[in-house]
């Protein structure tokens, strides 16, 4: 008998991305894997919750695919995530076309549920909120095969005033760091020669289940792995990188010169409200600490506009931040007003038109930094893990980089490339977030 076939549309960060990941794996001898949802008998959804904007992309995207049913071959749509997490009886309520709603937490139930409705078509609901479990265990990589996401800690702790997350994925966890090694392990013999470390926040890596914070000796360990090359960190929070932590970033050669730290605001007023546990003096303290000690060191952070009671002061403090410490990368997002939060009920909401207009002005603002400081790169020479070629150009990423949200390095070289690997290439025009540069190999002049 010839299998069903399943395709997933995955949704939101890497962390659903690295979920969609592992239930692919759990799928994949039973089933066939299509890349095509209209190809697909079996279509899974999985979902973000985070935003507003993030959950109506995932409403419209539940609904585009319910309209495979119709049109295409869609015999059972899916939906999981955080969304349906958040809100699995209004989702189901709204949407009659779907036939099984998983959480964040059931993911083991799905192949049971799969076959539980192909034998009595009774619609399957699992949501069950956990404080314990962890999604982890072998998957498929939707990345390039040079490159994988790596979940070290599940949940959060912090209850930031603004963020679902503690409701949707629970408490903050550690995966012990012996599994994480061995997924590593697993990870560099399949290719992957970049591992980029995620969790809600990963500078508490460890504190839970070894009494203190462990990031700086699993990234040593890590680093040991013959075969991986670059390793990336995101989400650190600014009051909880160590010493230890930047000691173990500048003397590794392995560990990019690259972190991401979601500082949200500056303003100490705000901040407060914000739940956030840093003030602005921390702030500026680890950023300077992290810009002294460690050479060249690419800092992307993420900030949030329009926060309830955001005043214009507040605002322009913001700005002057921005403009004074000239991030490498940086995002904006307007305040999202999410139920359940603390700051949903705050006062003094911030009209939707004011969040707009001060989004605009950091990003115009980034613009110019990033195309000043690009301009500054001119002349010199980076290793550029290849990513691809288009038309006549290769083009790729170095350690300032992340993949999808950072911009790349385009170059010539009439040589046969392999993605995936590392050369240097020397860095000769800038754009706004793009640079252009030659490969550092006469064959390729």
């Amino acid at each position: 008998m010839n299998k069903l076939s399943i395709g997933i549309v995955s949704l939101g960060c890497d962390k659903n991305r690295l979920d969609s990941e592992i239930m692919i794996k759990s799928l994949d001898k039973d089933f066939k894997i299509v890349n095509d949802a209209k190809k697909a008998d079996i279509i899974i959804v999985n979902t973000c919750g985070f935003i507003e904007e993030s959950k109506q992309e995932s409403i419209n995207t539940i609904l585009e695919m319910a309209e495979y049913k119709y049109n295409y071959k869609c015999k059972i749509l899916i939906v999981t995530g955080c969304l349906s997490q958040r809100y699995k009886t209004e989702i189901m309520e709204l949407m009659p076309e779907i036939d099984i709603m998983l959480g964040v937490n059931d993911y083991d139930k799905l192949k049971q549920s799969i076959y539980k409705f192909l034998e009595d078509k009774s619609k399957i609901i699992h949501c069950n909120y956990s404080d314990n479990n962890i999604n982890e265990g072998d998957r498929i990589l939707t990345t390039p095969n040079y490159t994988a996401y790596l979940r070290i800690a599940e949940g959060c702790s912090n209850y930031c005033t603004y963020c679902a997350i503690p409701y949707i994925r629970g408490k903050y966890r550690s995966r012990d760091m012996e599994s994480i090694i061995e997924e590593a392990n697993l990870l560099a013999k399949k290719g992957v020669n970049e591992v980029i470390l995620v969790a809600q926040d990963t500078t508490k890596y460890g504190i839970d289940i070894y009494g203190k914070k462990q990031l700086h000796n699993l990234i040593k360990s890590i680093s040991k792995i013959h075969g991986i090359k670059w390793i990336r960190i995101l989400y650190c929070y600014p009051e909880e990188i160590t010493e230890e932590l930047i000691e173990e970033i500048k003397n590794n050669k392995k560990v990019c010169k690259y972190l991401d730290i979601p500082i949200q605001h500056i303003s100490d007023r705000i901040l407060k409200r914000m739940g956030r546990k840093s003030s602005k003096e921390d702030i500026i303290s680890v950023v300077t600490k992290l810009k002294n000690q460690i050479k060249d060191i690419c800092i992307r952070t993420s900030l949030i506009v329009g926060f309830p009671g955001e005043t214009e002061e507040d605002f322009n403090e913001l700005k002057d931040f921005v403009k004074e410490f000239e991030f490498g990368k940086l995002g904006v997002f307007k305040y999202s007003q999410e139920e359940g939060t603390a700051a949903a009920n705050m006062s003094n909401q911030i009209s939707d038109d004011i969040k707009e207009l001060r989004q605009k002005e950091i990003m115009i603002l980034q613009q110019n930094i990033s195309a000043k400081i690009n301009k500054g790169n001119i002349g010199k020479i980076y290793e550029v893990l290849v990513e691809g070629k288009n038309q006549d150009v290769w083009y790729g990423r170095n350690y300032e980089m992340a993949p999808e949200i950072d911009g790349a390095i385009y170059f010539k070289c009439d040589k046969i490339l392999n993605v995936g690997e590392i050369l240097k290439v020397k860095i000769i025009n800038a754009l706004e977030y793009d640079l252009i540069g030659v490969v550092e190999d006469e064959s390729c002049k």
